[in-house]
């Protein structure tokens, strides 16, 4: 008998390995398809605190996500219809450039230029390090293969976001359903404190939402008028347009569409105009991260900046760009768990 208990408690042990490993594979080959079901979910909670705004200023809740929905395809259409061509038409003007630049560094025009705006960088021995690699008779396949995949991959990024777009007007359009039918599996004992966590994580999210991208339209504007009206760069549209990609980002995103946006001018418009773009930029980054950014984000999220750190590091290792836009109000919501759940728990023991 003890044997025969053995046997069935491992048979059952290892079926249930089994179906472990066929839900994780299941899993892993939905993985694209959940990260869009998540990115639209995290959008759409950021369009609720416009619903829930205009339901407090009268509109009953399907005006006021009808009028939510118009508004974000109405945007949506307009950047398509006024900056989509004009950044095309800077992308091709950009390409066009591509045999002067070519042109200018074989005369070595462009290299004295970048050894007088930059004196302190070994400008010879990163030539040297290009060259070499240059020559390596698989340089050739491998951009070819980088050019297709970045192709490939750029068209799967736009029918993403196509599916993202979409998938996001459904779940605003039906968000408090949704909500409803969750709290419905949640025993009744529960239930009241159970909802009253989900709805502030849920306003905490969207005000995260609605925080970020109104940095991004901050840097993004601030860039176009600078780039365009006192710096006079060329592509400024294109650039802006790089700057309000960038800062959707958290904690890097700015810097680093700084640094493209400062190089890209080095490029195609030289010394002394770089200049001028790089202090921009460093005077903004430190006005964003001592004005601009806790004036908005201290309404939306109150993390202290250790977590903040920390938790997007290991979303955007766990699930890249996605991962890194969510962490921050996962960690918001893990913190508000706690501090209602966990420690009230503790005290009463």
């Amino acid at each position: 008998m003890k044997i025969h208990n053995a046997f069935r408690f491992g048979l059952f042990g290892a079926l249930g390995v089994l179906v472990a490993l066929v839900i994780g594979g299941a899993i892993a080959s939905l993985a694209t398809i959940l990260t869009y079901i998540g990115a639209a979910l995290f959008l759409a909670l950021g369009l609720d605190p416009l619903v829930t705004w205009l339901e407090k200023k009268g509109m009953k809740r399907p005006f006021a996500i009808l009028t939510v929905l118009v508004g974000v395809l109405a945007v949506l259409a307009g950047l398509v219809l006024a900056i989509i061509p004009v950044i095309v038409d800077q992308v091709q003007n950009l390409i066009d450039q591509i045999p002067k630049v070519i042109s200018s560094f074989q005369d070595g025009s462009l290299i004295t230029s970048i050894k007088n705006a930059f004196p302190w960088l070994e400008v010879d021995q990163l030539l040297s390090q290009v060259n070499s690699t240059v020559g390596d008779p698989t340089f050739l396949s491998d951009i070819g293969g980088g050019v297709l995949k970045a192709g490939i991959g750029f068209a799967s990024g736009l029918a993403g976001a196509v599916i993202v777009i979409i998938l996001m007007l459904y779940f605003t359009a039906s968000l408090g359903s949704l909500k409803r039918g969750l709290y419905q599996l949640v025993p009744a004992s529960r239930r009241a404190g159970f909802v009253d966590i989900s709805e502030q994580i849920s306003h905490s999210v969207g005000r995260y939402v609605v925080g970020q991208v109104t940095l991004a339209l901050v840097n993004g504007v601030l860039s176009f008028i600078v780039l365009t009206f006192f710096i006079r760069a060329e592509y400024s549209a294109l650039l802006a347009f790089i700057a309000f990609l960038g800062s959707l980002i958290p904690l890097v995103g700015t810097l680093s569409a700084s640094v493209i946006i400062t190089l890209a001018v080095l490029l195609f418009d030289g010394t002394p105009t770089v200049f001028w773009v790089a202090g921009y930029y460093l005077l903004y980054m430190q006005i964003e991260a001592y004005i601009v950014n806790p004036r908005i984000m201290t309404r939306a999220v109150q993390v202290p900046g250790v977590v903040v750190v920390i938790a997007a590091l290991a979303g955007g290792t766990l699930l890249g760009l996605l991962g890194a836009l969510v962490a921050i109000p996962v960690a918001a919501s893990i913190q508000l768990i706690i501090k209602q759940v966990v420690v009230p728990r503790q005290s009463e023991l």
